[in-house]
């Protein structure tokens, strides 16, 4: 009889450790893989090689950035869905694929909700709004008043349909009752000819890649969406200072694990996330691509995301954006 209970204590005991071989002590004894479901280059592949490089350190494994891109991030987001629920693959989550994405596709192959369980914020990169040199308004009061006396006149310029350029002008248009008309570029590049001609003479862009189209003189800036002004453009106001209290525009970037995966597990990821971003050489290296760390809360973002979701469901329907 003893020997029955000993026998079936040691298999209790194997069971267990084998659904649970690590302790979020030990936890990672391997490399951990973040997916990036953009190409290389772009702005979730930038803030996931800042982060991941200063988590490397902490965690004393090699932290791996794997660029998953296609169908407009559902590859990739869908990919670190699927992955085993263990720690050692997340993926960067952005406005994009965890936000807009399940307004914009009818049917998504996944559920940011569902399928995910946030790890921490990562950072907020704020746009700027620009216009040609030649367009007559020199303040958003200015660009309110000329839109709705030419209402559906004037064009604005975005990256493609959908994306952040897109959605926060649809966002400022809602908001302000005004009519833009929308002419989608292939990026940036192609749509700062047009807006410098004045052909296209509106554009909310990120303010890392504006930046530059400002200081050089190409464009003149009117407001950045952020919250709060940016130190690269000290003396330039926000929207919200400038005559729309509420409104507030800037891509968000975390990471975020598979479902079910251990709660130790991710509290102890979360902490060593916030001990990067409080890292003075992370903290430079954001600000330069004109970004802010981040900090939340765990227990906030499932909350934030779902507000998100809903902010962008409506501003989506309103606008009758669709990618199909």
């Amino acid at each position: 009889m003893l020997y029955r209970f000993l026998a079936v204590s040691a298999a209790i005991v194997a069971a267990s450790l084998i659904s649970n071989p690590l302790t979020a002590q030990e936890f990672p004894t391997r490399p951990v893989t973040i997916i990036v479901a953009q190409p290389p280059g772009g702005g979730t592949d930038i803030i996931s090689r800042i982060v991941g490089e200063q988590l490397s350190k902490q965690l004393g494994q090699p932290v791996i950035i794997a660029n998953r891109p296609g169908a407009g991030t559902v590859v990739g987001t869908v990919a670190a869905a699927n992955a085993p629920p263990d720690g050692y693959t997340m993926l960067a989550g952005l406005i994009a694929n965890m936000a807009v994405n399940p307004s914009l596709f009818a049917n998504l192959a996944y559920d940011p909700v569902r399928d995910f369980g946030p790890v921490g914020m990562m950072a907020e990169f704020p746009f700027a709004v620009v216009v040609s040199n030649n367009f007559p308004a020199h303040s958003i009061k200015e660009l309110i008043a000329i839109a709705k006396s030419r209402p559906g006149e004037i064009n604005f310029a975005s990256g493609g349909n959908g994306t952040g350029q897109h959605l926060s002008t649809e966002l400022f248009m809602v908001m302000t009752g005004t009519k833009l008309t929308h002419v989608p570029y292939r990026g940036a590049s192609p749509a700062y000819t047009d807006v410098i001609s004045g052909r296209t003479p509106v554009f909310f862009d990120n303010l890392a890649s504006a930046l530059g189209q400002i200081k050089g003189g190409n464009v003149r800036a009117l407001a950045v969406t952020g919250k709060e002004r940016s130190p690269l453009l000290p003396d330039v106001p926000t929207v919200a200072e400038s005559g729309v209290p509420a409104y507030d525009y800037y891509v968000w970037f975390g990471l975020w694990a598979p479902k079910k995966t251990p709660p130790s597990i991710i509290e102890k990821l979360h902490a060593e996330l916030e001990k990067a971003l409080a890292d003075p050489a992370v903290k430079a290296r954001i600000a330069e691509d004109a970004g802010v760390p981040m900090h939340m809360p765990l227990a906030d973002i499932d909350p934030f995301l779902k507000a998100e979701i809903e902010k962008w469901a409506d501003v989506v329907k309103r606008a009758g954006i669709s990618v199909q």
